[in-house]
């Protein structure tokens, strides 16, 4: 674990709803400049799209532009590409996985932006389980399920995740990176058929190629224990939604903060109309009132507030720009009044 204590500083998640790289980027600079982070494009591309973006060198990817769907052909022999991948993982040799321009535009713009003293800066990757899970073989069958191409998953995403941070460090030697995995809330259901010691593999192989923080950011309801007892350093989740839900886990988070844990506190909502309600005092005290469930329970307001990074619950991309900026602003102004009120 980490000694970096935020503060409740903010971030986001990652996605904008812009078609210009350099438009997002001034905006996520204006609002996060402490913690800023690259801006995922997906309405600017197919290749931006969350399970398309870190697809690039993966064995057997198939990229239908035309019905905007990603697969694996495993009908083709597999076997030398498979080599690359565990050869470059064996050899830890980042380059052969990079993530290029064409797939992330905002990161490529992030890069060479020559961005100013940031207390640290955000990255993030599609996670292995909600990969896994979207993405299909030829016949339409989610690729987790398959032994040998679920090990790939992680070890691709290892790769990708490496290759990017060591990019990152040349901004700042701080860096925070978050796994997305929306699907992680699809775990126990009976549609998803994935042991928890599988899930916590996947994910821990993956975190096991990033170097500074490392976190994982889940926009629904998940078994918080589970992901409390990986290798993470900070768990993001929609707390505007689901702080409750969280409240249920006090025995996990506690030990969780106490060995320098983070909580990424998704306190700003990503719905347009509901925006529209809320302000930066409510939004505080809605901050509040989760901070209370916790305290309520043992869980020392200190270790939460020194822990606390203050974010929008979800990406951005699905709403408008103008709602993104709201949110954004919004996520700034919380994150200020918060410091003032507790001293930070």
């Amino acid at each position: 674990m980490t000694a970096f204590k935020p503060n409740g500083l903010p971030t986001a998640i990652g996605s904008m709803p812009n078609l210009d790289a350099g438009e997002a980027l001034n905006v996520v600079l204006k609002y996060l400049p402490d913690i800023p982070v690259w801006p995922q494009l997906p309405k600017r591309s197919f290749l931006e799209n969350m399970y398309v973006q870190f697809s690039e060198g993966f064995p057997g990817v198939v990229l239908d532009h035309e019905k905007e769907r990603i697969y694996i052909d495993q009908s083709k022999n597999l076997d030398n590409q498979l080599e690359h991948l565990y050869q470059a993982h064996i050899d830890n040799d980042v380059d052969k996985y990079p993530l290029t321009g064409n797939y992330a535009v905002g990161f490529e713009e992030f890069i060479n932006d020559g961005i100013s003293s940031p207390v640290a800066v955000k990255g993030q990757v599609i996670g292995p389980i909600s990969w896994g899970l979207a993405v299909t073989d030829q016949s339409r069958r989610s690729i987790i399920y398959d032994d040998v191409l679920s090990d790939a998953i992680a070890k691709h995403l290892k790769l990708k995740a490496a290759w990017q941070e060591r990019e990152l460090c040349k901004l700042s030697e701080n860096t925070v990176f978050f796994l997305d995995e929306p699907y992680l809330s699809s775990l126990g259901s009976a549609f998803v058929a994935i042991s928890n010691e599988k899930v916590k593999e996947m994910i821990d192989e993956v975190l096991s190629g990033i170097s500074g923080l490392k976190g994982i950011h889940c926009c629904g309801v998940t078994d918080w224990s589970l992901l409390l007892n990986t290798t993470i350093d900070i768990l993001s989740f929609d707390a505007y939604n689901y702080a409750q839900s969280l409240s249920l886990y006090p025995d996990d988070i506690e030990p969780f903060l106490n060995r320098g844990g983070i909580i990424a506190w998704g306190i700003v909502p990503t719905v347009e109309d509901v925006l529209k309600e809320e302000t930066v005092e409510s939004l505080l005290g809605r901050l509040d009132d989760a901070f209370s469930m916790l305290t309520n329970k043992g869980i020392a307001l200190d270790a939460l507030t020194q822990g606390c990074i203050i974010t929008p619950s979800c990406g951005l991309a699905p709403i408008s720009k103008e709602a993104a900026y709201t949110a954004l602003k919004l996520t700034s102004g919380v994150s200020k009044l918060f410091r003032k009120r507790y001293n930070k």
